[in-house]
């Protein structure tokens, strides 16, 4: 931090939220919210005056809680720049002046009540998210006693004891007496891997740092006793399996089992466990001075404001979702965005780092070049035949349309669209025209598949990026699946307008699938959103014609499932065969009345 504010090109904003940005690649703007320090920073000399009289006492978050801080202080050691600040929240008053304490006790007189908040405002042409990552509260799993007993850490308030500049001074202590423990348990893979407490997925860092961790620790206390708890060790990077071998070398146990509960002895205040040894088969009881949780690390709390200000998306799992895993693996779907470190899955520091330098490259590439080259594949507007109904702007999920239906104005920024078709697929008044995947192309596609034995063909429109890749993986692996199926590629399920579904029907299809990412997961954000929409008031009116909904199916298949992909057609296909000729005959007689019907009403609206 202090290189960066070093920098002669890099500003750095202290104190400071993003309160929104707006524009496109390359022509972002972003407004920041910038906080009072209430001390003038360039004048602070940092001599510690002010904080000697300060009456105020707080936890200090830096230290986890295990020491306190004045309400004039210093965020962290070496933070930038190196000057006080006020916490107006905790302070005594400065409407009217309660303490003024610091103000009186200051000889360079660089406090200042009555310092306002700023806005500031600035162009950039490429934002980088590096929102780092939040670390799981075990509060709520009372079975380990964390906030009960005193002497059940977290592995953050464990690295914060055993630090030079932490609340101990470096010395490792029992919070109850503040004495060195002789026995410390660490317990592995707390809210993490559990679905129902905690978060499903691995965290990637946690068995790692429980082995350094323990290594720091016979490091400096080689007679203190250390047991790890584990479910399996994950060391999997450069080098990790040498330090887990150290570790056991220097007389580290690990276990393979996790405690079931915490019970402290009221006495001496020691915790007493009971495991199940899975490598042994046999139950065991240890006792400890202290309990380290080895708790894993959560995506953070402010992420949906973000999202929002940039239009991500997000996996299952709560964090970003990057352009590509392989191929775009530090880009957003929002073209310009790209993201670095815990921002888009839990990582350690090394693979931070890596990602910040590709995401700084990418940004840099992007920059150099002055221009941005787009994608064939994006929408067309018609201005002329728009109506004004704001349908498209809601549908788009990169806000690359813009209506105002009181002043019957309509934008297009053509930078920010991806060519997911939704938009084309959701306009009834044909403004919007998409330059590939046109309604023309998919038409006589259909048209082709089903010109000849159209009773034995499955209509299938398939995602680009999930479904039709899922398709890929499923040939792959050479899975063999029905050869009734006939695909139809489109960017996303969002572009398989109501009427492609309802064209293939009148063509004579016995079955219609439309099939896109995980609903979660979309490559587009929130696109297959309005897919689920289309497909529930398709199925509303086939009812309400007299055809069988089940014949139009709604499956979400990702690029990895290429084995559901072979499954899922071979169910369509044993529901195909129930699907008669007569009732194909019905289908088409029904839906080429309405469409006369339809084509009569459009005539008179003309006229």
């Amino acid at each position: 931090m202090m290189d960066v504010g070093r920098h002669p090109n890099i500003k750095l904003l202290t104190c400071s939220q993003v309160e929104s940005i707006s524009g496109y690649v390359g022509n972002f703007h972003v407004r920041v919210h910038k906080k009072a320090r209430y001390v003038v920073e360039s004048e602070c000399t940092a001599c510690n005056d002010c904080v000697e009289v300060c009456p105020v006492i707080i936890p200090d978050e830096y230290q986890q809680g295990l020491s306190s801080r004045k309400a004039i202080y210093i965020p962290f050691p070496q933070a930038v720049p190196s000057a006080y600040l006020i916490d107006m929240n905790n302070c005594l008053g400065t409407n009217p002046i309660a303490c003024g304490k610091c103000a009186e006790k200051c000889d360079k007189k660089c406090i200042d009540y009555d310092m306002k908040d700023e806005i500031i405002e600035f162009d950039v042409g490429t934002v980088i998210v590096a929102t780092g990552m939040d670390v799981f509260d075990p509060t709520p799993l009372d079975e380990y006693g964390y906030g009960t007993y005193e002497n059940v850490i977290t592995s953050m308030e464990f690295e914060r004891l055993l630090s030079a500049g932490g609340p101990s001074d470096g010395h490792f202590i029992r919070p109850t007496d503040r004495r060195k423990p002789k026995t410390v348990g660490f317990i592995q893979c707390v809210g993490s891997r559990c679905e129902q407490r905690g978060q499903p997925y691995c965290s990637n860092i946690c068995c790692m740092n429980t082995i350094k961790d323990t290594l720091l620790l016979k490091d400096h206390y080689p007679d203190i006793e250390a047991k790890v708890f584990y479910i399996d060790m994950r060391a999997f990077g450069k080098g990790f399996e040498d330090l887990f071998k150290r570790s056991k070398e220097a007389g580290v146990q690990y276990i393979r089992g996790i405690p079931g509960e915490i019970i402290e002895d009221s006495k001496t205040r020691n915790l007493k466990i009971l495991v199940e040894d899975t490598t042994a088969n046999k139950m065991e009881e240890h006792e400890f001075e202290m309990m380290v949780l080895s708790v894993g690390v959560t995506p953070r709390l402010d992420m949906p404001e973000v999202q929002k200000l940039l239009t991500l998306s997000k996996t299952p799992d709560g964090f970003f979702m990057e352009a590509h895993p392989k191929l775009k693996p530090v880009d957003a779907p929002t073209s310009g965005v790209f993201f670095a470190g815990c921002a888009e899955a839990p990582k350690d520091v090394k693979d931070s780092v890596t990602q910040a330098s590709a995401a700084a490259a990418r940004a840099e590439t992007l920059l150099a070049a002055g221009k941005v080259k787009l994608e064939a594949i994006t929408s067309e507007l018609n201005a002329d035949l728009c109506r004004f109904c704001t349908i498209c702007a809601q549908a788009c999920p990169y806000k690359a349309i813009t209506v105002d239906p009181k002043k019957k104005t309509i934008s297009y920024i053509e930078a920010l669209c991806k060519g997911c078709g939704t938009c084309g697929a959701e306009c009834r008044f044909s403004a919007i025209k998409m330059k590939h995947f046109t309604d023309e192309q998919i038409v006589s596609q259909i048209d082709t598949y089903l010109e000849e034995d159209s009773y034995d063909k499955v209509i299938i429109f398939a995602c680009n990026w999930c479904s039709y890749a899922g398709a890929d993986t499923c040939g792959g692996a050479r899975l063999q699946y029905p050869p009734s199926s006939r695909l139809i590629r489109t960017m996303c399920s969002g572009r398989v307008d109501e009427k492609f579904v309802l064209h293939a029907f009148r063509k004579g299809a016995p079955m219609v699938v439309v099939s896109g990412c995980h609903y979660v997961d979309c490559h587009y954000i929130d696109a297959n959103r309005w897919t689920q929409k289309r497909v529930e008031k398709l199925w509303d009116k086939l009812e309400r014609l007299g055809i069988r909904p089940e014949r139009l199916l709604l499956e979400w298949i990702s690029a990895a499932e290429g084995r559901r992909f072979a499954q899922t057609m071979q169910d369509i296909e044993e529901l195909r065969k129930k699907v008669t000729k007569e009732e194909i005959e019905h289908t088409i007689k029904i839906l080429t009345e309405e469409e006369e019907k339809e084509r009569q009403k459009q005539e008179k609206l003309k006229k």
